[in-house]
Formats: structure tokens, C-alpha cells, sequence
């Protein structure tokens, strides 16, 4: 058994239990493994670093009016009441 076979039985193994051992699928699971032992000897296999990810700037946001923002937001008032608490002589 050469070095690419005995590559290509790892790779089928491999396939095989990560797919929970399955019955039936040895030809499938061979063809993937050849495939990869391919690509493996090609120098294809070969990944590129994931690409650096962009900072987002935060909008910027203009505060609102009072009539613009939403009832939670504003200030609560202050209740009115129907009886003065110091009347007018």
C-alpha cells in the first residue's frame, strides 16, 4: 500500500465517522477522500488567512425634538391636580 492510499483511507475514515458512521457509503466516502488526497498533493489545500474584518463606525445619530421621541423616552410630567393646594384669598 503506497503513502496516497494509506492518505486516501484516512481521509475516507475521517469522512465516515464525521458523518456518524453510516452503512453504504464507502464509495462515496472514498471518492471525497480521493478528491482531498488530491488536492492535498496538488498544493491547492493551501488556504489564504481570512481576510482582516472592517470596523464599523457607529452612526451618527442628532438628538430629537421633544415631539419627535417616542413616548418611553420622554420626560414624565408632572401630574396636574384638579384642587389648588394654596387658594386665593
Amino acid at each position: 500500500m503506497n503513502i496516497d492510499e494509506q492518505r486516501i483511507r484516512e481521509f475516507a475514515f475521517q469522512i465516515w465517522e464525521s458523518e456518524g458512521k453510516p452503512a453504504g457509503q464507502a464509495e462515496r466516502h472514498w471518492m471525497m477522500a480521493c478528491k482531498l488526497a488530491e488536492a492535498e498533493a496538488s498544493g491547492e489545500k493551501q488556504l489564504t488567512p481570512p481576510a482582516k474584518p472592517r470596523r464599523i463606525s457607529k452612526p451618527k445619530t442628532v438628538p430629537l425634538t421633544e415631539v419627535e421621541q417616542p413616548a418611553l423616552l420622554k420626560k414624565p410630567r408632572t401630574p396636574r391636580s384638579t384642587a389648588t393646594k394654596n387658594p386665593k384669598p
